[in-house]
């Protein structure tokens, strides 16, 4: 059997849990659960992954595999391919990667703040990564709320992940604020079984 090494507060992980849930291939990936960080990797995930990160899924059959995108897209390729379809696959892969990259900037500002010293950390630099966020989600506001409410698709999965991330680790910035479509899209979104199953205790 297949083992996906993750942590449930991790982004990355929720959206390789939540594409599982929707698949209806949860019973064939065994979930181990790791505590781990970039300062002290622990030795089962630098042993999986040569960037010592979650997640990765361990294949009896093949190399692990790593960074979300990657693992999403083969579980998908191996389930029937729905989640990455081709009649619109840039757009999905497109948005995809704004909710990655919300993630992304989002994880940094909770590093900066758990891995060094009050009187080191960079404020400028905190601000500029809620900069990113808030520019990507402007975009999602402005040119991509048809796709959201349209059919679920990779994109649409790691969007929901990445706001769930956002409430989960920042919620005094307020994404909401002036987004009342994106924040009404979610609210929906969050409800949905697969995203109650995975949420963060």
């Amino acid at each position: 059997m297949m083992q996906l090494l993750f942590a449930p507060a991790s982004p990355y992980a929720r959206k390789v849990r939540v594409l599982l849930h929707e698949l209806g291939e949860s019973d064939s990936v065994e979930l181990v659960e790791v505590a781990t960080s970039p300062t002290a990797p622990a030795t089962e995930v630098a042993a999986a992954h040569a960037l010592k990160k979650i997640p990765a899924l361990i294949r009896p059959e093949g190399c692990t595999l790593y960074d979300s995108r990657v693992i999403t897209r083969y579980l998908d390729t191996r389930a029937g391919g729905r989640f990455y379809p081709a009649s619109h696959i840039w757009e999905t892969l497109t948005l995809e990667a704004t909710g990655d990259g919300i993630m992304d900037a989002a994880v940094l500002m909770v590093y900066e703040g758990r891995c060094r010293p009050d009187d080191k950390q960079d404020h400028g630099w905190l601000d500029a990564q809620w900069g990113k966020i808030e520019n990507a989600l402007d975009a999602l506001s402005d040119r991509w709320m048809s796709h959201l409410a349209g059919p679920l698709d990779m994109g649409v999965i790691a969007v929901g992940c990445a706001l769930a991330y956002l409430d989960f680790r920042h919620a005094d910035r307020q994404w909401r604020q002036g987004r009342d479509a994106l924040d009404d899209w979610f609210a929906v979104f969050a409800e949905r079984e697969s995203m109650q199953a995975t949420r963060p205790a």
